[in-house]
């Protein structure tokens, strides 16, 4: 058997492709990809937050953390803890935080509960006995 095409008179169209489309969607693949690139440095690349200790002399600077300095109602009353002591005004916790290292920094945890006038006093206290990193951390 023998099959022939009928040959027609009208002519074959020709198939065309819209190239525009195809172009529209490679700029949005390109524009996705570009986007979601991560441009950090790789983890491993990145320096340890803890570095070996190349001096072996004990009582470095770097051994000691900041002070935490507690501004919160004790008994009712506001108080600056620091540690297990507690001291009641200004002046005292002055004298406490000059005998303490100064290179680490301290930090003033504020209670919601106190006044304003007294988390000012203790950074005022921590400013005066010579700390440079003075840091205000409100409680939470």
């Amino acid at each position: 058997m023998r099959i022939q095409r009928k040959k027609s008179s009208r002519r074959e169209k020709e198939i065309t492709l819209n190239l525009a489309s195809m172009i529209d969607v490679t700029f949005l693949l390109l524009l996705y990809f570009m986007v979601t690139t991560v441009l950090a440095q790789p983890e491993d690349r990145l320096s340890p937050g803890l570095q070996t200790q190349r001096d072996s002399f004990v009582g470095s600077n770097s051994d000691f953390e900041p002070q935490i300095v507690e501004v919160k109602l004790v008994d009712g009353a506001p108080a600056f803890v620091l540690g297990a002591r507690i001291f009641r005004n200004k002046q005292h916790l002055l004298e406490a935080l000059k005998a303490l290292p100064k290179a680490p920094g301290v930090f003033i945890n504020v209670f919601d509960d106190v006044d304003v006038a007294h988390a000012t006093a203790a950074m005022q206290a921590a400013h005066d006995a010579g700390f440079k990193k003075v840091t205000y951390v409100p409680a939470k």
